[in-house]
């Protein structure tokens, strides 16, 4: 076990050290045909060392014992260093110099360049192209924004996101229960727009973006106003507004400023995110339930707009539909499938 390195200098000057020794560069391990970690040991020369990187060494557990083989420098841990950047090619176990089954997975790769945002909708052109600058124009026209890129278009970094639960559901199927993930996000940009979304999944991750996309969709307009005189911004709800899903009832009341928002944790992220700095709440049902009552409140924010005050009487010049406006621009550029 001590041929041609192992310890050949005891713990002395070359043990650990350079040439031919210990844990040395290139000469040593633990011995060379036996069962060690032949050829480079921890060294420089493979092992978790520089330059072949991978596994153990050249060979890992040398020759086809019961190692690497020569998983080592394309598969293994990856190419160039020990947790390579690069995806591990085929090595593991197995004889001689092809060994059989799967390397490990190299590191997290670089980030590439987000793809470029191609749309497939009438809106989603007009948008990309400039002809639309505001969710307020599509708002106006009740056009259905089927495009979640719309929005990040439109919002881009003002939009923030918060995954309010994550809950496992379960359904009981004839091989025994399935169980997936039920994600309930929020997203809002804190001055007027806020949307809420939920996705099931098999894996949390993909419940989280589906969440997140669903959130996108559902982004709405909210309408702010004033609790006493018209001084400032608009900082609370305009009106009393109700929300209801399930056995859960939300009412949100005007509040002066200063007041804050008083409520339970759910409607006030919501309200937080919808941009309403002074708000009363009153909530009655299953509040424990969360989904119901982030809902609820989704429900109540969006009635802001449902009610025809006074201060809107006055009517409003019509505009001609985006897809009227822009008809010569739709056609002189198709959509390219």
């Amino acid at each position: 076990m001590t041929d041609r390195g192992g310890f050949h200098g005891g713990f002395g000057s070359n043990a650990f050290g350079d040439a031919t020794a210990g844990f040395g560069e290139t000469g040593g391990g633990f011995g060379d045909p036996g069962v060690g970690f032949a050829e480079g040991g921890f060294g420089s020369a493979g092992g978790f060392g520089d330059s072949s990187g991978g596994g153990f060494s050249g060979g890992g557990f040398r020759g086809g014992g019961f190692g690497f083989s020569r998983g080592g420098a394309s598969g293994g841990f990856g190419r160039s260093t020990f947790y390579g950047s690069s995806r591990g090619g085929r090595g593991g176990r197995g004889r001689g110099s092809r060994g059989r089954g799967r390397g490990g997975r190299g590191g997290a790769r670089g980030k590439e360049g987000a793809k470029e945002w191609v749309p497939v909708t009438k809106l989603g052109r007009l948008v990309k192209d400039g002809k639309i600058k505001s969710l307020e124009e599509i708002y106006l026209h009740s056009l259905p924004i089927k495009e979640f890129e719309i929005i990040d278009f439109l919002l881009g970094e003002q939009l923030k996101d918060d995954v309010l639960k994550i809950m496992p559901v379960q359904k009981q199927t004839r091989a025994g229960q399935r169980t997936r993930f039920k994600a309930f996000v929020a997203i809002g940009d804190y001055n007027g727009h806020v949307g809420l979304g939920v996705k099931c999944s098999k894996e949390v991750a993909t419940a989280i973006r589906g969440a997140i996309i669903a959130a996108k969709l559902s982004v709405i307009p909210v309408r702010r106003g004033y609790w006493g005189n018209k001084i400032g911004k608009p900082h609370t709800v305009p009106c009393k507004v109700t929300g209801k899903c399930g056995s859960v009832l939300v009412r949100l009341i005007p509040a002066p400023k200063g007041t804050g928002i008083v409520s339970a944790p759910v409607p006030k992220k919501l309200l937080q995110m919808a941009g309403i700095d002074d708000c009363y709440t009153c909530a009655k049902g299953s509040t424990g339930t969360l989904g119901n009552f982030a809902k609820a409140t989704y429900a109540a924010i969006a009635a802001t707009y449902s009610y025809l005050t006074p201060d809107l009487w006055k009517g409003a010049a019509l505009t001609r539909s985006p897809y009227q406006a822009f008809a010569e621009f739709l056609k002189s550029n198709p959509l390219s499938v």
